[in-house]
């Protein structure tokens, strides 16, 4: 598998520079380059540079709006509704978190339900900057089916992500899971490279596991831990997309499909304001103290490292130090839709 190196700012202003020539605002612009490219340089490259071909070619067919930010249709003490109004996921992600946190400044708890969404990325990203502000951060999010239910063959729910971040020292311990053994997004990178996926990740069409990245992809993912997993993404899809009355299961679009349809998602986000219960600090001690005995203790043979939540991704950003792997086959394609906007000058990396 073959990479190419780039600057992580470089990267940012390329991808911004794109989506600024399809429409986009240019403070909108930067904003969302700088979610794709941070995914990235965490290493979890199926949120990162690879969705921008698609997000270009939804905004060029209408799917997904240029509008910066989503219209608040309910505003309730600490709770809120906005209509996405198909804007972009991380720029109505921004706005959500940001409202949740005040809200619970205010009342200990802010819950805002998000609805005709699109995709948001990371949603770890939102909770942890929740937590930044002293909250804990809790975000949700709903996709299409792509899960049986226990013992089926037809997708019936969505991997549906769960995100809890909590304020502490770096790195902040940030649980940011898919209810499915592993994200599609992973299967459609697998895919494009070239590799075949782990057992265990997905089913075929008719419910039979592969470790075909197509044939899952044509077929069903898996839900991680059996019944746990998808029970609780049923909860999920209902919290998301029945509070915010919103998409729920199928009414939810293929993210790559029928690209001149919105995706219609649907979000929740819940901050809760520690110091409405407790002294900020003493409970920043308690996650620090309990996160330090987590990496000092026992190894299994062949465990190099104890970390906690979301520590993986916080180690490969600081490792990778502002340097962004992009795949030889997701630069070709990000070439050719630089192109078709006449920015072939794009996406070629500097010394």
């Amino acid at each position: 598998m073959s990479h190419v190196v780039f600057d992580g700012t470089h990267l940012r202003k390329d991808i911004a520079t794109l989506f600024e020539a399809a429409g986009l605002n240019k403070t909108g612009a930067a904003d969302v380059a700088d979610a794709l490219v941070e995914a990235d340089e965490e290493g979890v490259f199926s949120h990162g540079t690879m969705l921008v071909p698609m997000y270009v070619e939804r905004l060029q067919k209408g799917s997904l709006s240029k509008g910066l930010k989503g219209k608040v249709v309910q505003d309730n003490g600490a709770i809120a509704v906005i209509d996405a109004e198909n804007v972009f996921g991380q720029l109505t992600a921004q706005q959500a978190a940001e409202l949740s946190v005040n809200k619970a400044k205010a009342f200990g708890l802010g819950a805002v339900a998000v609805r005709n969404g699109f995709h948001l990325g990371r949603a770890g990203r939102w909770a942890g900057q929740m937590a930044d502000k002293g909250c804990v951060g809790i975000v949700m999010s709903n996709t299409r089916p792509l899960m049986p239910a226990p013992g089926g063959a037809e997708r019936m729910i969505g991997n549906n992500p769960l995100a809890i971040a909590m304020p502490g020292s770096e790195p902040k311990v940030v649980l940011d899971m898919a209810m499915s053994a592993s994200a599609m997004g992973k299967i459609r990178m697998a895919e494009k490279l070239g590799n075949n996926i782990p057992d265990g990740w997905a089913a075929d069409s008719e419910g039979r596991p592969t470790t075909d990245p197509s044939e899952a992809i044509k077929g069903m993912l898996l839900a991680a831990a059996g019944p746990k997993g998808f029970g609780l993404a049923f909860m999920i899809d209902l919290l998301c997309g029945a509070l915010s009355s919103g998409g729920v299961a199928s009414e939810v679009r293929p993210l790559f499909g029928d690209l001149d349809k919105p995706y219609n998602c649907a979000h929740f986000f819940l901050a809760i304001n520690v110091s409405h219960f407790r002294d900020e600090d003493a409970f920043k001690d308690v996650i620090d103290s309990l996160s330090s005995d987590i990496r000092n203790s026992t190894p299994a043979p062949g465990t190099e490292r104890m970390m906690t939540p979301g520590e993986p991704d916080w180690s490969t950003k600081q490792k990778n130090a502002g340097q962004v792997q992009v795949a030889e086959s997701i630069l070709e394609q990000l070439k050719q839709t630089a192109s078709g906007l006449g920015l072939s000058t794009l996406f070629n990396p500097k010394s």
